[in-house]
């Protein structure tokens, strides 16, 4: 299974968030890292912009040897569309860049559902979402993202996924839930705020070996 990070610099409520050193590595870095446990993914390829604003965030990939794939700044689904396609792969899975806790567990999750049914559109764990910000895992079929791409608005092209669950009656959607009932901080990385809080909350031993099953 592909999988694609989408990530950019240009955060307006936190600039170069994912160029943010945590525990001597950027946070895109400890996002990868994670990804890289997974058993089921066989190849991580980060799609960023080809604005310059991500001459940063490319180069950095390039130094640690991580593949990256560079498209539109705004229409985040084409960019994601164009790599897919590129690869000629029927399906991917979507991860965001500013999730440095994803649990590769639920990645694995995602990707075993969606193996014994390959005629979902869409394998998501948000919809409605259980889990805690920063552990969103959405496997989407190719085909039916380039059928619906221009029928997307703006702010739906920007976010991907956004138009699928909108209009969710005419697409079949897959959606697992949290079994857990303990509540989660916040995992995913909007502002600087959150960083702090996560920081607090977990140290580096367990930042590098997360997982919300723990």
């Amino acid at each position: 299974m592909l999988a694609i990070v989408q990530a950019r610099c240009s955060s307006k409520r936190f600039p170069n968030k994912i160029l943010k050193i945590v525990h001597g590595k950027p946070l895109i870095h400890h996002v990868i890292l994670k990804l890289l446990k997974s058993k089921k993914i066989s190849k991580i390829i980060v799609a960023t912009s080809n604005h310059k604003s991500d001459e940063k965030l490319a180069k950095y990939l390039k130094k640690i040897k991580v593949q990256f794939f560079r498209g539109s700044l705004q229409n985040v689904a084409k960019r994601i569309l164009d790599l897919a396609l590129l690869k000629k792969k029927n399906f991917f899975i979507r991860i965001s860049g500013d999730s440095p806790l994803i649990d590769y567990k639920l990645v694995d999750q995602a990707i075993s559902i969606f193996n014994k049914n390959k005629k979902y559109d869409l394998v998501t764990n948000i919809f409605p979402r259980s889990f805690p910000k920063g552990q969103s895992v959405e496997i989407v079929r190719t085909d039916i993202l380039k059928k619906n791409i221009h029928k997307m608005s703006k702010l739906e092209k920007e976010h991907v996924t956004k138009y699928f669950y909108k209009y969710s009656k005419n697409f079949y959607i897959k959606n697992f839930r949290n079994k857990l009932k303990t509540r989660f901080i916040k995992l995913a990385v909007d502002n600087k705020k959150d960083l702090a809080k996560i920081l607090k909350k977990i140290d580096k031993k367990k930042f590098k070996n997360y997982s919300i099953y723990d």
